[in-house]
């Protein structure tokens, strides 16, 4: 069911909204930045997100790929969500981070299935088992 989150960075520099269900799964990308940072976001179509206050506060980083944007609070760091481009359909979305969610239900978050994708080779539709994960 979706649901209205609230969230932001860690030092509340950043704030956002977005219209999430849960059910519908998160990812788990294993590219450096992701796996680094422990990027884990779920995947929000760009009308359901909202940016709150703080967007003269982030910094924007884009990698080798120039597919996705890596948007950071200035201050303390932390990257509450990015946006980038589906490879399939080429649609933009926002992935927002979900361990960056205020109250965000524990059960919920356990329970929302997990897509692996190999952002490591840029095949992001292979199956978990070919990129080891």
């Amino acid at each position: 069911m979706k649901k209205t989150y609230t969230g932001g960075c860690h030092c509340g520099a950043v704030r956002f909204e977005a219209d999430i269900d849960l059910g519908l799964g998160t990812l788990r990308c294993n590219c450096s930045i992701c796996t680094q940072t422990r990027f884990w976001p779920a995947i929000v179509a760009t009308d359901a997100f909202r940016l709150i206050e703080g967007e003269s506060e982030l910094s924007e980083q884009m990698l080798d790929t120039r597919n996705s944007h890596y948007i950071v609070c200035r201050h303390c760091g932390v990257r509450a969500f990015g946006v980038g481009h589906s490879p399939a359909t080429g649609e933009s979305a926002y992935g927002v981070n979900v361990t960056c969610l205020d109250d965000v239900d524990l059960d919920d978050l356990a329970s929302s299935p997990i897509s692996y994708v190999d952002g490591h080779r840029g095949t992001w539709h292979a199956a978990r088992a070919a990129i080891g994960i």
